[in-house]
C-alpha cells in the first residue's frame, strides 16, 4: 500500500539511496520535522544544493511518527524523548546516519520566544549532531507555510488543527502572527476551542442555562459517559489533543441541523478569518497556503478574507514536515551562495 504521505514517491529505502546517489543527489541528507499538539512526523530527503531545481515529486528516504513534542503540553523530558526518537527512526529508515546530515529543521509548536528556539536547539545538538550540521528551530506554522511555499518564506499560512495560529512575511521579511496563544488564552477556532465550547454549551442545556442540543446526546454516547455531570471529571485530563478530538462530534451535529453546534463552527470560522485578515494585511497580501475545510461556510468565511486582499489561495503538495526540510535546504543554499 502506498504511503499517503509520501508525496507519491517513497520507494525501498536501498533503492531510494541509491536512485537519489545516481542523480547526483549523495551529498548528504537533510531532515525536516513538523511537530504539533497531538502528533510529530520526520522525513529525511536528499541534499538538494539547487533549492530552484527540486525534483518532482520530492524523494522521501525515511519517514517516522511520534507523540506530541510541544513541550508546554507534555513537559519537557516528554517532548524531548519524542524528538529524539522521531529523529532516530527516520535516519534507520533511510538507511543514513548521523554523518550523513547537512541541516536540520525542526517546526515545534510551543516555539513561541528566541528562547524556546534556543531550549530545543540545544537539545537536538548536544544529544544528536555534531557542531557542523546547521539545527534551525521554527514554530510549526512555518513550516507549514514552507510546505506550500515550498521552502520560500513568503506569504501566510493558517492552521486549525488541535491549536490554531496565522503566521505570515512579506517580501521584505517582516513577519507576523495571530492566536496561537494556546487554550487558555482563547485560540477559539481550533479543535480544542470547537469542542471546548461544545461542552460549555453540553453543560449549560444540562443546568438550564443554555438551549437543548444535539451535542449531549452525541457527545456523552462517544465519551461513553451517561450523565453530563460525568463530563465534569472528565476535562480535568489536561490533554489538549483528547478534547479536540471531538470535532467530529460537532460537525456531524451541524449537519444534522442542530442550530447551537452550527453556531460554533460559523464563529470559529469567523475567529480564524479573523486572523487570517489581520496577517493578510500585515503581510501585504500575497500567497496563502491553507488548510481545505469540508463545512461550506468555513470556505466561504476564509475565501472572502483572501478575495479582500487579492491573495492567491494554495492548497499545499507536499506535507509540512518535507516544508521544513526545504526550509532548512533553502537555509543552507543562501549561506553557501553568499560565501
Amino acid at each position: 500500500m502506498r504511503n499517503p504521505h509520501s508525496n507519491g514517491n517513497l520507494p525501498k529505502l536501498e533503492e531510494g539511496r541509491e536512485s537519489a546517489e545516481e542523480n547526483g543527489y549523495g551529498d548528504g541528507v537533510i531532515l525536516g520535522l513538523d511537530g504539533g499538539a497531538t502528533s510529530t512526523v520526520c522525513v529525511c530527503v536528499p541534499f538538494f544544493p539547487y533549492g530552484d531545481r527540486l525534483p518532482e515529486p520530492i524523494p522521501i528516504l525515511g519517514r517516522a511518527v511520534a507523540g506530541c513534542t510541544n513541550r508546554n503540553s507534555v513537559g519537557e523530558t516528554a517532548a524531548r524523548d519524542s524528538l529524539e526518537q522521531v529523529i532516530s527512526e527516520a535516519l534507520v529508515q533511510s538507511g543514513s546516519d548521523k554523518s550523513h546530515v547537512r541541516g536540520v529543521c525542526l517546526g515545534v509548536s510551543g516555539v513561541n520566544h528566541p528562547s524556546d528556539q534556543e531550549m530545543v536547539q540545544n537539545w537536538i545538538r548536544w544529544d544528536m549532531f555534531p557542531s557542523h550540521v546547521k539545527v534551525y528551530v521554527q514554530n510549526d506554522a512555518i513550516v507549514a507555510l514552507a510546505s506550500g511555499t515550498m521552502g520560500k518564506l513568503h506569504g501566510c499560512v493558517l492552521i486549525a488543527g488541535t491549536g490554531c495560529i496565522a503566521y505570515g512575511f512579506d517580501e521584505d521579511g517582516r513577519e507576523a502572527r495571530a492566536s496561537g496563544a494556546g487554550p487558555i488564552l482563547g485560540d477559539w477556532g481550533s479543535g480544542y476551542g470547537i469542542s471546548a465550547q461544545a461542552l460549555t454549551a453540553v453543560i449549560r442545556a444540562h443546568d438550564g442555562r443554555g438551549p437543548e442540543t444535539m451535542l449531549t446526546s452525541t457527545i456523552l454516547k462517544a465519551l461513553g459517559l451517561s450523565s453530563p455531570d460525568e463530563l465534569i471529571g472528565w476535562t480535568y485530563d489536561p490533554s489538549w489533543a483528547r478534547m479536540a478530538a471531538l470535532v467530529p462530534q460537532v460537525v456531524s451535529c451541524a449537519e444534522a441541523g442542530d442550530e447551537i453546534s452550527d453556531k460554533i463552527l460559523v464563529d470559529a470560522a469567523d475567529d480564524l478569518a479573523l486572523s487570517m485578515e489581520k496577517l493578510l494585511s500585515g503581510c501585504n497580501g500575497g500567497r496563502c497556503p491553507k488548510r481545505q475545510y469540508e463545512m461550506g461556510h468555513w470556505k466561504r468565511s476564509l475565501g472572502a478574507s483572501t478575495d479582500t486582499f487579492r491573495a492567491q489561495t494554495i492548497i499545499p503538495k507536499v506535507e509540512p514536515a518535507v516544508g521544513a526540510a526545504l526550509l532548512a535546504m533553502n537555509f543552507l543554499t543562501v549561506k553557501i551562495d553568499v560565501s
